[in-house]
């Protein structure tokens, strides 16, 4: 008999608890898992080169020029493959050097995108590349 008291009780205090219609805490959005790809390579003077990687879902992607050697700035977009290409979003574009912070940063949705990097006329001969692209 005590032991069906103390169900009970706790029974009736979690429904009680879970009943609560309390406006007061805090509501925590639910968290995108990041993944972080590496691509390397070299680009052949006035060239360009592209890598494509899949978004899981709609959030933030950002690019990272890494290295070049030569140290020299280079273009750097992020775009959608066709055609066998690599065509950048608009407003997804920047002239850069290498370095440790993100230089391209945007919303992007769903879906397989690619990561260009270009000469833009600095190059006197082949360019070797790492870059980073961190999305969901």
């Amino acid at each position: 008999m005590m032991r069906r008291l103390i169900v009970a009780t706790l029974c009736a205090a979690a429904m009680s608890a879970c009943n609560n219609n309390s406006t007061s805490g805090t509501v925590s959005a639910p968290t995108t898992t990041r993944t972080t790809d590496t691509f390397s390579g070299t680009v052949p003077v006035g060239s360009s080169a592209f890598h494509s990687f899949p978004v899981s879902q709609p959030g933030t992607t950002d690019v990272t020029l890494t290295t070049t050697s030569p140290s020299i700035v280079m273009g750097l977009a992020v775009g959608t493959t066709g055609d066998g290409g690599c065509t950048p979003l608009a407003g997804a574009a920047s002239n850069v050097v290498a370095g440790s912070t993100p230089q391209v940063t945007g919303v992007t949705t769903a879906g397989t995108l690619c990561v260009q990097i270009r000469d833009i006329g600095q190059a006197t001969g082949p360019v070797s590349y790492t870059i980073t692209v961190t999305h969901p």
